[in-house]
């Protein structure tokens, strides 16, 4: 990691503690989630929808590159295999471009899909969407959906550090 991708990271975290939200409300547990259609590093077109009949790890990120969104992601990366395992997939949402996200994604060697929330629309939408300065970024909030599309469980207070263990936890508790 380059030394200005770190200081951009700690930049944010700083940022972040003093930031005011900008966005609507984060949608309430046993609320359906809100439906949405943007696209994913590889270019295609992912809706919530799609994920039908899944169990869905929805999480929002601040920024491709920083030190604790590299963190978050490689922990769901290392437990795929566990997400798998009991029917969830694990989507991530920023408001950086595909290009940033399919870079993210080759340099970090992630398989989920990572979503491009250019317009601000869906972290707005879930109540995840915060202003720096004058520049919005996604909130580190995530959404357990079940595979009728209700949300189940919302975290808002995230540790990239242990947050994958958490929601597989949470899983375990709700299947």
């Amino acid at each position: 990691m380059s030394v200005k991708k770190l200081l951009l990271g700690v930049m944010l975290a700083a940022l972040a503690a003093t930031a005011l939200l900008s966005a609507g409300q984060v949608p309430a547990v046993g609320s359906m989630a809100p439906e949405f259609r943007l696209p994913s590093q590889d270019g295609t077109q992912i809706g919530l929808s799609d994920f039908r009949g899944k169990w869905v790890v929805l999480y929002f990120y601040p920024k491709d590159g920083t030190s604790g969104c590299t963190i978050e992601a490689h922990n769901f990366q290392r437990d795929q295999a566990k997400y798998a395992a009991v029917n969830a997939v694990v989507v991530g949402v920023s408001v950086d471009s595909t290009d940033s996200h399919k870079e993210f994604c080759a340099q970090q060697g992630l398989t989920f899909k990572l979503l491009a929330d250019t317009e601000k629309k869906v972290s707005a939408q879930y109540g995840s969407l915060m202003n720096l300065v004058g520049y919005k970024i996604a909130k580190r909030h995530t959404f357990l959906v079940d595979p009728a599309g209700k949300i189940v469980k919302v975290w808002t207070d995230v540790s990239p550090n242990k947050h994958s263990e958490e929601v597989l936890a949470a899983l375990k508790t709700v299947k």
